[in-house]
């Protein structure tokens, strides 16, 4: 591959700024090194942005937003169809650069560009339907409605895992609402950031629109992102990342009462029924323990099977892990690329390392690959165990291909140990029985955010509401009605009488 071509076509350097607001910033902070998990080489650099540039990218947000919010939402759903439509010009290169920046292969790199021309889609028909209520006021000659404003200046802060489709999920709403964003991206995958704000910028600037609509810092955690969920400015911070990283976020936002959307962790799991397909379950846990790797939030975690299928499903599960194909995630014969770095393989390997003291059993993989076919140190073989639900290693989620195998013997058991863990992401029934499958999907049923039948636990679509419960942070992106974060309601009355009527029959003699 020709590495410098498709940085010239995604408008990426070797040495790049780390502070986007309109016009790229000779920024100020240390220069990071960007590392390629394929094969441990650094791609680019770039110089990441200190505390005077951030504040720059800010006041051009403050700036750009009032110029883009007096923008009809029907117009501005226009300018965000032709950023979709730059963006299906360079699907191709952009999913070239996520697997060789993130490591995920090729063709789920392609796939995460184009969750952004989808949502992108989504956008231009959801700035036409920005809906309020009216409602039937109890005074006479008076008409209530409420209606939808834009919010501000948005802060995004993004995970490596996903490193363009959580942006897009999230601009392109925000921006048909009349909002602008200032995106931090996960200082592991800084280029795809650049490329993509490149990409929108250009659709921007030649609509006559300021750059500071779609901003960019890429900065330390700690200096950066402490400014950004801090920053009284910046009304709402919609973030994707850990646990601990969300109760920080959520601390202080709360505390200076601003709004955030948390997306955290999952620690999702499968229920295989006795009256299950095997076949479509085996492929549905497949794509969703091996899939990016096993570092999607969405990711299958455990595997809670019927003890009279368990012995089937445990090895037709264990023989398709042995068929899978590990590699650089460039080749198309490959299933699963490396993790995202070396530390990432070190906590696979400690979970690996918990189960056995906490009593369970690996029944195959977790090896580390490092042979010369495998440079860079971050292939490792997925993992199958069996372990208990109540262990503490399983009520973690470990960011890694590894999965836990447990028994159930009633549908009760199995939804009462799905649901017995601090996260509430994703989860999933592989079953053909009726009342089985309308339990796990009724308010006694799985307590997660997203709830599939006979489907893998990853793969959501844009058209839903994307989010969990629990620890996962409750917060909704994407499709249907998430819009509604993005905004300010306003419920308003309009007395069209010739007399001052009260609510609640009140009386009230005045001047």
């Amino acid at each position: 591959m020709d590495i410098d071509k498709l940085f010239a076509v995604l408008g990426v350097k070797a040495i790049n700024s780390g502070a986007f607001n309109g016009v790229w910033l000779k920024t100020s902070g240390d220069v990071l090194d960007v590392h390629c998990p394929v094969d441990g080489s650094i791609l680019a650099r770039v110089n990441q942005a200190g505390a005077g540039d951030y504040d720059l990218v800010i006041k051009s947000a403050e700036k750009a937003f009032g110029i883009w919010s007096s923008v009809p939402a029907p117009k501005r759903g226009d300018i965000v169809r032709q950023i979709g439509l730059e963006f299906r010009k360079y699907k191709d290169e952009l999913g070239t650069l996520v697997s060789l920046e993130m490591g995920k292969i090729k063709v789920e790199g392609d796939g995460e560009i184009q969750e952004i021309i989808d949502i992108c889609d989504f956008a231009v028909g959801l700035s036409r339907q920005l809906y309020g209520l009216t409602m039937h006021s109890e005074r006479p000659y008076n008409r209530m409605y409420e209606q939808w404003h834009p919010l501000g200046v948005l802060g995004l802060i993004t995970s490596f895992n996903f490193p363009a489709a959580v942006w897009g999920w999230n601009f392109a709403i925000a921006a048909v609402c009349g909002d602008v964003t200032v995106w931090k991206p996960s200082s592991k995958v800084p280029l795809t950031a650049v490329a993509c704000i490149t990409i929108a910028n250009r659709v921007l600037s030649e609509n006559g629109f300021p750059g500071a609509v779609a901003s960019l810092v890429v900065g330390r955690g700690k200096e950066i992102g402490e400014h950004l969920i801090a920053d009284h400015r910046v009304p709402l911070i919609s973030a994707t990342g850990s646990i601990p990283m969300g109760r920080r976020i959520a601390r202080v936002v709360g505390e200076r009462l601003g709004r955030s959307i948390l997306e955290l962790g999952g620690n999702n799991a499968v229920i295989v029924s006795r009256h299950a397909d095997l076949d479509i379950a085996v492929k549905g846990v497949f794509f969703g323990t091996i899939g990016t790797a096993g570092q999607r939030c969405t990711s299958t975690r455990r595997l809670i099977v019927h003890e009279s299928i368990y012995d089937d499903f445990k090895d037709q599960l264990i023989a398709s892990y042995k068929r899978v194909k590990i590699g650089n995630p460039l080749d198309p014969r490959v299933a699963m690329g490396p993790l995202i770095d070396k530390d990432a393989v070190a906590v696979m390997r400690a979970a690996m390392k918990g189960v056995i003291e906490e009593g369970g059993r690996i029944l195959y993989g977790g090896n580390v690959l490092a042979t010369e076919d495998y440079l860079g140190g971050c292939y490792i073989e997925p993992c199958i165990a069996e372990a208990e639900n109540h262990y503490r290693i399983v009520q973690d989620e470990t960011f890694a291909p590894i999965v836990y195998l447990t028994k159930y013997k009633l549908i009760e058991e199995a939804l009462a140990m799905q649901n017995s863990v601090p996260q509430g992401l994703s989860s999933s029934i592989f079953s053909h029985h009726l009342r089985e499958v309308e339990l796990f999907l009724s308010h006694s049923g799985s307590d997660c955010g997203i709830a599939n039948v006979n489907s893998s636990t990853s793969g959501a679509e844009i058209g839903g509401a994307f989010g969990g419960e629990k620890q996962t942070g409750g917060g909704r992106e994407s499709g249907s009605d998430a819009w509604k974060y993005y905004m300010r309601r306003q419920t308003t009355n309009i007395n069209w009488g010739s007399d001052l009527p009260l609510a609640q029959g009140i009386r009230f003699d005045g001047p």
